[in-house]
């Protein structure tokens, strides 16, 4: 095996190990949101993320120019309004049926670009739509009604999709590290800003102070590395492809942990939304697409 080869096999499993530790995470969170607010959660959570990586990042981060920060700034509050209203939806619903509604950000992200920046949809694309459709309502409908915390994890799905399409855009080959630490300053400043007048209140115990550390420095600050190092050496098509077994990750811990028990439901609902994710990723690439510094990351 060649060192290049080698070197895009070790990047495939370190991306899918970070996947998987996306996946794990809402279960944690359904967990910690039950005994603590949401926002003082996300705010805790991503101020110590944004604290390490602007102690790792702090030279990168200085080495930007003024437009960059601005942008990296604008994407951050982007992604922490997504972060908000995802974690708010995950507290009123399972957390499989949040893994795959949040992963509908892959057929939102190819909408976003057609709409602000009048990218051609392909007809691969409005198959992917209805075949997500067709998955979210087997496995979030009840009744007639859908669950508020299905709109507010289908809105933070939007959000994260126009972030992938902003960071597309404005992505610059050797600012990864730097635009990564200002994205995540600004996250932190968004979920600190929701949790005014009072201020953040800190995780109740030990177990909570656990899960807040994992998920800002495991989940949140390693992912970050990683996901910069392994894109550096996979094309974008192959990442997104791996990073598509989130909710399939999230589903399976669900299970696994006792959260959720498996269904029929579950099975072919997730399934059609998978393959709408494929669908999504694996259509014709053009070079007018979004490059590799575009695939969504869970932060």
């Amino acid at each position: 095996m060649t060192n290049s080869r080698r070197l895009a096999a070790l990047a495939t499993l370190g991306l899918l190990a970070m996947t998987a530790v996306w996946g794990s995470t809402f279960v944690l969170i359904k967990d910690v949101v039950a005994r603590m607010p949401v926002a003082d959660f996300l705010a805790v959570r991503f101020a110590i993320a944004a604290l390490v990586m602007l102690a790792l990042f702090a030279r990168p981060v200085w080495q930007l120019g003024r437009k960059q920060l601005m942008r990296g700034l604008l994407l951050g509050m982007v992604y922490g309004a997504g972060q908000l209203l995802q974690t708010w939806g995950l507290s009123l619903i399972a957390p499989s049926v949040s893994g795959f509604a949040t992963g509908m950000y892959v057929v939102f992200t190819p909408i976003l670009a057609m709409l602000l920046l009048r990218q051609r949809m392909a007809g691969v694309v409005w198959l992917a739509v209805l075949l997500s459709t067709a998955g979210l309502a087997l496995l979030s409908l009840n009744g007639v009604s859908v669950d508020p915390g299905i709109w507010l994890t289908l809105a933070s799905a939007a959000l994260y999709g126009l972030h992938i399409v902003g960071l597309g855009q404005w992505s610059r080959k050797g600012e990864a590290f730097g635009l990564s630490a200002v994205q995540m300053v600004a996250i932190a400043a968004v979920c600190l800003l929701a949790t005014a007048p009072h201020g953040p209140t800190l995780p109740p115990d030990r177990s909570a102070w656990f899960a807040v550390l994992y998920m800002a420095l495991v989940a949140g600050a390693g992912a970050m590395l990683m996901q910069t190092w392994a894109q550096s050496h996979l094309p974008a098509a192959r990442a997104a492809i791996v990073m598509t077994t989130e909710p399939v990750f999230a589903a399976a811990f669900a299970v696994l942990l006792g959260s959720d028990v498996l269904t029929w439901r579950m099975l072919v609902g997730g399934g059609l939304i998978l393959a709408a994710m494929y669908l999504v990723e694996l259509m014709p690439r053009r070079v007018d697409e979004l490059p590799a510094e575009a695939v969504h990351h869970e932060v």
